[in-house]
């Protein structure tokens, strides 16, 4: 399926093809020689350069990999203007058709836990997939070189993979190469599988059981996060096999490396016992996604760690804290001692100086009165004199108002809590500043209400961090009777996290294309939720028949 990658500097780590391994887990195959760097080359690979351009709108920019007679890129949709990954090989290629079946059935799952195909296409002898690219994903690959998982890392890498699998499963795709280099971590934490059936057409890779290579390559992705090796004798993905014990029997990881959950353990035998594991308890095999997907349900929740604090700087009392006013407790000095004083002149002598001091005096007494009296006269009077009167007419600057300023959006996903997307890859097109990209619905039989059919549709957005919000703005494709949308706040940029752990902030029912929402008070929250519970009834166009239905075009906060 599409893949989405870190930097297209590091081949292995790409959204090229999922380079870097050495054979896939239980369907494998003779591939190209590699030339020591980690990119595999073939004389039958199509001959192109940066800055081509594919349909007027992808531009190449990046050659990631170039292997068996196909090719990978980073480019750019010029239209867009955001990077995308593309696959080419030529249209007579022996795998081209396949490719272009696996890419257009994976497109139609839908799934945001899968890197999204965007595009297939054959076109001028070519054949090319396009699909998304992330920039700020980190592959498993380099997560291992830096350490073996902490163990709650490791049980949310298991769980949503498994989960993952099962769906595609459930609608017919296996993926058959699931490595190290098709799973990405995103910036909030959540696992992305990349190349879903077409890295495995891409190479001509297919097998008898599918449900068992797949639930294999999950477990022996979940050995690695826990020791930091590979679950095969041969070395591979930077990390180092493992020997067989007698009997060709793999060593279970608690066995490998010490501090390993005993759970995870067990878990990742379970799925590896196809290959000459054994399960270290009575538990079943697990041989399917599914059957993955219960036994990590079953097992008790890991919770992360409890958080760690510094030490503090040993508290030091200032000088009015110790008690200064009070008698004090010699110290020996500690510095250079303190300058000498020059000498004080004496006091005058006789009548002068008596003289002196009593009118000293008399000015001092004579002071106090005045102040005594200035003091009792404010209070009499309130004060009233010293009040500032507040300017009149239009220059009135008492009273300042703090313009809004827009708030960028940093990304944005499908949120589906029912787990049935409408059309994930175009959640981006809502924030893009083009009018003519969006995101749309699925066409309903009914309406305007969606219950009981679905609870709502929507989109979350991130706003990179917490912000303080008072509008937002909706521009939709569709007006009519009529739109129902609701603005929530979310606690994670989850796009299936439950609709009641969100806080609902405004709402408005709209016949236009415009919905407008000024909040009473700002919010501040870092994710927002663009819910839709009502949609119009809208005639057939090119994308979908008659029915009721919403496309969101474009959305904006301020803050």
């Amino acid at each position: 399926m599409a893949e989405r990658s870190t930097a297209a500097v590091d081949v292995a780590h790409t959204g090229g093809a999922d380079d870097g391994d050495t054979k896939p887990l239980a369907a494998r195959t003779d591939e190209a020689t590699s030339d020591g760097a980690g990119t595999q080359h073939d004389s039958t690979a199509p001959e192109l350069h940066s800055g081509h351009r594919l349909a007027r709108r992808y531009r190449l920019e990046e050659c990631v990999t170039r292997l068996d007679g196909f090719s990978s890129w980073r480019a750019m949709d010029e239209k867009l203007q955001r990077a995308v990954g593309v696959h080419l090989l030529p249209a007579d290629h022996a795998r081209a058709r396949s490719v272009l079946a696996a890419a257009r059935s994976a497109a139609l799952l839908g799934d945001p836990r899968f890197v999204q195909v965007l595009d297939a296409v054959e076109e001028n002898d070519l054949v090319y997939v396009v699909h998304e690219w992330l920039p700020d994903a980190t592959p498993l690959t380099r997560l291992f070189a830096a350490g073996p998982l902490e163990p709650h890392e490791a049980y949310h890498l298991v769980n949503q993979l498994a989960q993952a699998m099962a769906a595609a499963h459930r609608e017919g795709l296996a993926h058959l190469r699931l490595t190290p280099g098709s799973v990405l971590r995103t910036g909030s934490g959540q696992y992305r599988i990349r190349g879903l059936a077409v890295n495995a057409a891409l190479r001509g890779i297919s097998s008898d059981t599918p449900q068992r290579t797949d639930t294999e390559a999950v477990g022996a992705l979940l050995y690695a996060a826990l020791t930091q090796r590979w679950p095969y004798e041969e070395d591979a993905y930077g990390l180092t096999g493992v020997a067989r014990l007698s009997g060709g029997i793999l060593m279970p990881p608690d066995q490998v490396r010490a501090g390993v959950h005993r759970g995870l353990s067990e878990l990742a035998m379970r799925a590896l016992v196809n290959d000459g594991a054994t399960a270290s308890s009575e538990d079943q095999p697990c041989a399917t996604p599914e059957e993955l997907v219960k036994a990590v349900a079953a097992m008790p929740r890991i919770k992360p760690p409890e958080p760690t604090f510094t030490q503090p700087p040993p508290y030091r009392r200032t000088t009015y804290q110790q008690g200064s006013y009070g008698p004090q407790t010699a110290h020996a000095p500690t510095g250079p001692p303190p300058p000498v004083a020059a000498d004080v002149p004496p006091a005058l002598p006789g009548k002068t100086g008596k003289a002196l001091k009593w009118g000293v005096s008399a000015l001092l007494i004579a002071a106090l009165g005045l102040g005594s009296w200035q003091i009792a006269d404010a209070l009499m009077n309130g004060g009233r004199e010293n009040q500032p009167v507040a300017p009149t007419g239009s220059d009135d600057t008492s009273k300042t108002k703090t313009e809004p300023k827009p708030l960028k959006i940093s990304d944005a996903q499908e949120y589906y809590p029912d787990g049935r997307p409408q059309n994930a890859g175009q959640a981006a097109a809502t924030h893009d500043g083009d009018p003519e990209t969006f995101w749309r619905t699925k066409s309903f039989q009914d309406g305007p209400t969606l219950a009981p059919y679905k609870a709502g549709v929507g989109v979350i957005y991130d706003l990179g961090e917490i912000r303080s919000v008072s509008t937002a703005s909706i521009k939709l494709r569709n007006g009519g009777d009529h739109t129902s949308v609701s603005l929530y706040a979310a606690r994670s940029f989850s796009p299936s996290a439950s609709l009641d752990s969100l806080r609902k902030v405004d709402s408005v029912k709209t016949s236009t294309t415009e919905a407008e929402m000024t909040l009473d008070k700002p919010i501040r929250t870092r994710y927002l939720v663009v819910w839709f519970t009502a949609v119009p009834y809208s005639s057939a166009d090119g994308f979908s028949g008659a029915g009721y239905r919403q496309a969101l075009s474009d959305v904006s906060f301020t803050g």
